[in-house]
């Protein structure tokens, strides 16, 4: 992991307020989209700024520590990779979680692996060596199936809502005014806000501000706001890659159907191989 020890050590010491607002998900499975709709909802709509960073609006628990947490205004609004388990927690405090089938989650944090070489020294590493590190869970934030199950097995909490990449890419406007329910902002029936949220939303958007998102990418590298798509995995893995990790979602689907959560993928998959 890139973040200073110390940080991480006092976020795992923060504790959760009523008020607080987390989203979760494992790296690359699309919480800086969800971060983005969240803000978005709280805001009337009202983007970041040119001059204003999510990074610093909505900023990572485990980079930043406990007293910067501490310092937002209310509500304060968290990221966090850590499994449900090592999350701060409180009854009242609002989870938002990001599922991505791991087929297109591994291509995407190959290439984000890739794009910060301060962190990882990985800019020449090919996809191959990526692959086994991540089906063995030795990449960042560890096992993606770990990250996963924990959070699944809380989808049905009353502050807990479970989302999927491919449900928000398949329905943006029906995601969006889940999340503004689930937050207390039904606004279902504004609908020039609704279509405002939706347009900053945007994949398009999004893409056009790449600095608002992350910190700078060397110029040869990947956008952070890569592509966006759902699927695009089999342009990258290799029939018995796709052999393997199809085995490790077999052996770790207790308590968690990852089929009936991507059946198209699955499927796919199959056919790959």
């Amino acid at each position: 992991m890139g973040f200073p020890s110390k940080a991480l050590l006092s976020a795992l010491q923060y504790r959760a307020e009523p008020s607080d607002i987390f989203v979760s998900a494992y790296p690359k499975c699309g919480m800086t989209w969800v971060q983005n709709i969240v803000y978005l909802i709280l805001g009337d709509a009202i983007p970041l700024a040119a001059e204003q960073r999510m990074t610093e609006l909505f900023p990572h628990l485990e980079e930043v520590g406990k007293d910067s947490i501490n310092a937002l205004p209310a509500p304060r609004l968290i990221k966090t990779h850590l499994p449900f388990v090592m999350t701060p927690y409180h009854p009242k405090t609002r989870y938002i979680y990001v599922a991505r089938n791991p087929f297109d989650c591994a291509v995407s944090f190959f290439h984000h692996t890739r794009g910060f070489p301060k962190h990882y020294d990985f800019a020449d590493g090919t996809f191959e060596d990526f692959f086994e590190c991540f089906v063995a869970g030795e990449v960042d934030f560890g096992d993606y199936f770990d990250n996963l199950t924990s959070w699944y097995a809380h989808k049905d909490d009353q502050n807990v809502l479970f989302l999927t990449y491919e449900s928000i890419k398949l329905d943006l406007c029906r995601a969006v005014l889940s999340i503004g329910k689930f937050l207390g902002h039904d606004f279902s029936q504004n609908e020039s806000l609704v279509e405002m949220v939706l347009h900053h939303s945007s994949f398009s958007s999004m893409s056009e501000n790449q600095d608002r998102w992350s910190s700078p990418r060397p110029e040869n590298m990947p956008a952070f706001i890569r592509k966006g798509v759902v699927g695009d995995w089999v342009n990258q893995f290799s029939p018995e890659q796709t052999r393997c990790l199809l085995e490790k979602c077999s052996r770790r689907e207790q308590g968690c159907n990852l089929e009936a959560l991507w059946p198209d993928i699955f499927a796919m998959a199959r056919q790959h191989c």
